[in-house]
Order: C-alpha cells, then sequence, then structure tokens
C-alpha cells in the first residue's frame, strides 16, 4: 500500500511540472520563431503561445503568432504572450495588451506592431511615433481582413 501511495504522489508531481501553463524565457539569438523560422532576437517585438499542456511555441513578432494561431486549435491555447515595448524582454498577456501600428517603428516581419502592457505607455509612444492603437480583439480583426485581402 505504501508503494501506491508513492506511485500516485509521484504522477500527480509529473503532471504538476509537465502541464506548468507559464511563459518559458527567450534565449535571443537562439530562439526560432515556430511560425517562419527566423531566429528570434528583437527583444522588444517576440511572442509566445502556451498551450493548456504547458507546451510553448516562440515567435519573432506577435503577428507571427497571430497568423500560427490560426493554424492552431484555438481552444488548447492557455496563453498568448508578447514583449512589453516599453519594457524588453518582459513578456505580457497579449490579450490584455494595448498595440500600436506605427511605420516610425520596425519590428521584423514588417507589421510595426508593439506590445504595451497599458495604454498610457502606449498613447505616449503613438504621440511620439504616431500610428494607430488596437486592442487584442481589433488586432486579430485588422489582420484577418489583411489576410483576406492578400487571399482575394
Amino acid at each position: 500500500m505504501q508503494t501506491l501511495k508513492h506511485y500516485s504522489i509521484i504522477a500527480l508531481l509529473f503532471l504538476f511540472f509537465c502541464c506548468n501553463v507559464s511563459p518559458k524565457p527567450i534565449d535571443y539569438g537562439n530562439d526560432g520563431c515556430y511560425f517562419c523560422k527566423m531566429t528570434i532576437v528583437d527583444k522588444v517585438h517576440a511572442a509566445e503561445i502556451v498551450t493548456k499542456k504547458g507546451k510553448v511555441y516562440k515567435f519573432d513578432a506577435t503577428e507571427c503568432m497571430i497568423n500560427f494561431k490560426d493554424e492552431f486549435d484555438t481552444t488548447e491555447i492557455g496563453l498568448y504572450l508578447s514583449n512589453n515595448y516599453s519594457e524588453p524582454e518582459e513578456l505580457i498577456d497579449a490579450t490584455k495588451a494595448t498595440f500600436l501600428i506605427s511605420e516610425n517603428i520596425s519590428s521584423p516581419m514588417g507589421a510595426f506592431l508593439s506590445a504595451f502592457k497599458n495604454r498610457a505607455d502606449a498613447e505616449n509612444t503613438k504621440a511620439e511615433k504616431t500610428g494607430a492603437l488596437f486592442t487584442w480583439e481589433e488586432l486579430l480583426i485588422y489582420f484577418k481582413d489583411k489576410s483576406d485581402v492578400y487571399n482575394q
């Protein structure tokens, strides 16, 4: 009976550590983008998806994450994360972020897309660099509409 109890504890620990839904640090200069296969080097535009089972997909830009999302069962996604433009390397919840598309801020894939943890930082950067602000939902519609134009 004691052995069964030990196996149960080990199995529970295994499940806990295997299915940990949390971000993983990006190894800039070494990790590759899961969508476009480019090496991730930009510390202000990278992104991650973490599945509900804890699998992490890393991207060199939020737009790669959005494009990959369309090829994935989104019910399996636990987290959408983007780098915070105001604090390089900090991953933030993309679904709660404010996004700025500004042609005065280049991004790895040319979408000029940057994420901000709070709207005030996004507005301040927009005042300096110009552009348009988006919520996560608005951004998804923007990219869907843009891809619909390309697919015609």
